[in-house]
């Protein structure tokens, strides 16, 4: 009978995951979104509870729980992307790089680069057509650079007429997903390895719960959660990758912990993860802890620094400081209204920025010299603040935060994933699209006040 359990919440999970998509395609606008959003993260972590109260009754739940997680993964996995067209610039990176260009030289639109297109990318412009467009440096104005990185209609890849912004490790993964499929494909390749990589977490994460002491049926947490459904088999986004680095740092950090070689490789693992995209660096504090002294500080953050830079070094020596890419434009981007956005409601704008970087010196600072918890739990706080205090609309940079939330049996973080949808469905109506973030920020307090409180209880 528990064994059922598992299959009538996967069967659940697919259903609502499937009409969301039915009402996605029938209903595109964003606000629109939003009423399918919610209740679909209503029935998700509904069915997740009432699977997850009891165990499973399964002889190896942690291929029931990776099963599971393949079959909810499928109906985002065979549907074009829906909330970002970003993995086909994943896609244009890798075929670039397969034709020996870095992929930082040229814009998608640039002349040069006119027989790598196809109708899938390009469905409006040829391989002999002429865009006319010739890579050039970006604009310091920021109007000028947001009328660069306009969308074009004539292809599928976004901001066409700027460079990629991407780091190398996530280079790197574009053109081994790029190896093997072929271009009719389109973004199928990339959904398929996201979509692999995410199951292969969620075993990940059943095998550590139950050596952990806990149970192997709370992966669930992860496989089910609707923002690693829509934003990693469907979106394919390159958080995953960073994903998979960030948990490999956990459990080097928690094999013979306090050595130096382990502190160095913990620094190498969240390089490559900052390689694939940078928000993973304000997790080094996490493992520097002033407890074991100023020395033990070192070897993370100096090994997280040369880690980043040797996977930059063969594209700098190749593409000078174009690798940059549009770093600049997408910050520039990002200093946009509903930036911030908690923070906009007593602050003004010239000084959320500044708030911003406040409140991340005052939780680093925490990290360093006052944090008892498992640096795992240290880097899940440091990462969530990050986001609470950004508001970012791009609900995929919580992809880490819910596999460290799993991980740590921190699960009032999950909230935080749902307000990064809510945001993205309400960009266009700030202040509302913080809202949602203000409330996850609640019931994060909340649930780690009562935490506290617990723990002085005596035994």
């Amino acid at each position: 009978m528990r064994g059922l359990r598992l299959l009538v919440g996967t069967v659940g999970c697919v259903a609502a995951y499937v009409a969301l998509l039915v009402v996605d395609r029938v209903a595109p606008e964003r606000h629109l979104l939003a009423w399918g959003l919610v209740p679909w993260w209503g029935v998700c972590l509904g069915l997740t509870w009432w699977v997850t109260r009891r165990d499973l009754g399964w002889r190896r739940p942690v291929l029931a729980v990776m099963l599971s997680a393949a079959l909810v993964q499928l109906p985002g996995v065979v549907t074009p992307p829906r909330t970002s067209g970003d993995s086909y610039r994943y896609v244009w990176d890798g075929r670039v790089q397969l034709s020996g260009t870095s992929p930082y030289r040229f814009v998608p639109f640039d002349d040069r680069l006119a027989p790598l297109r196809d109708p899938v990318l390009f469905p409006g412009l040829t391989s002999e057509q002429r865009s006319g467009v010739v890579t050039e440096a970006l604009p310091h104005d920021r109007t000028e650079l947001l009328a660069r990185a306009v969308d074009d209609p004539r292809t599928r890849i976004n901001r066409p007429q700027v460079p990629t912004i991407y780091p190398p490790v996530a280079e790197a993964w574009f053109v081994v997903v790029a190896l093997v499929t072929p271009w009719a494909w389109g973004t199928l390749g990339l959904q398929i390895g996201s979509a692999l990589l995410a199951v292969a977490i969620a075993g990940f994460l059943a095998v550590w719960l139950r050596r952990r002491g806990g149970r192997s049926v709370d992966a669930l947490w992860w496989a089910w959660c609707p923002v690693v459904l829509l934003e990693v088999g469907n979106g394919a986004h390159v958080d995953i990758v960073s994903t998979v680095f960030i948990l490999g740092a956990v459990v080097v950090a928690a094999t013979r912990a306090g050595r130096r070689w382990t502190r160095a490789l913990t620094g190498v693992l969240l390089g490559l993860a900052a390689s694939v995209k940078l928000t993973p660096l304000v997790m080094v504090p996490a493992y520097m802890s002033w407890r074991h002294g100023w020395r033990s500080m070192l070897p993370t953050p100096v090994a997280a620094a040369l880690t980043v830079a040797a996977t930059y070094l063969p594209h700098v020596l190749v593409a000078g400081w174009l690798v940059i890419g549009y770093l600049p434009g997408y910050l520039s981007e990002e200093s946009g209204v509903n930036r911030a956005g908690i923070l906009a409601f007593v602050l003004p704008e010239a000084w959320r920025q500044t708030g911003v970087v406040v409140i991340m010196v005052v939780a680093v600072a925490w990290a360093v010299f006052r944090a008892r918890e498992e640096p795992a739990v240290v880097a899940l706080t440091l990462f969530g603040v990050l986001l609470l205090a950004a508001t970012p609309s791009y609900p995929w940079y919580t992809v880490p935060l819910v596999a460290l939330a799993v991980l740590t049996r921190r699960l009032e973080w999950i909230a935080v994933a749902l307000a990064g949808h809510l945001a993205l469905a309400l960009v266009l109506y700030a202040p509302w699209a913080a809202v949602g973030y203000a409330v996850a920020t609640v019931v994060v307090v909340v649930a780690g006040v009562r935490r506290w409180r617990r723990r002085l209880v005596p035994v």
